[in-house]
């Protein structure tokens, strides 16, 4: 079993005391960093009303941004596999000479 750390994280001017396994401490602290500054982002480049719209908008980036990825790695598996289909080809018929 893993050993349990208590931190205490702050995203948009607010703490929340978390429990959390020593390996996780580091992305949750980087995590909380890069909201924050996608926060301060937002707030300066467009009229916001409420930390609630900013918070809204960073979890829409943030979720955009595994979508992407996901996208983006389905597209590169799919072309790996064609590439690779065609090289099968090409060294079954090169196997049959």
């Amino acid at each position: 079993m893993s050993e349990k750390l208590k931190i205490k994280i702050s995203i948009a001017d607010r703490v929340y005391p978390l429990t959390v396994d020593i390996s996780q401490e580091e992305g949750l602290r980087s995590a909380s960093k890069k909201i924050d500054a996608m926060i301060k982002q937002f707030e300066q480049n467009y009229e916001v009303r409420d930390k609630q719209d900013v918070l809204a908008m960073c979890a829409l980036q943030f979720a955009s941004q595994v979508e992407q990825k996901q996208i983006d790695k389905s597209t590169i598996e799919e072309t790996t596999m064609l590439k690779l289909g065609k090289l099968n080809e090409l060294l079954g018929e090169y196997l049959d000479k």
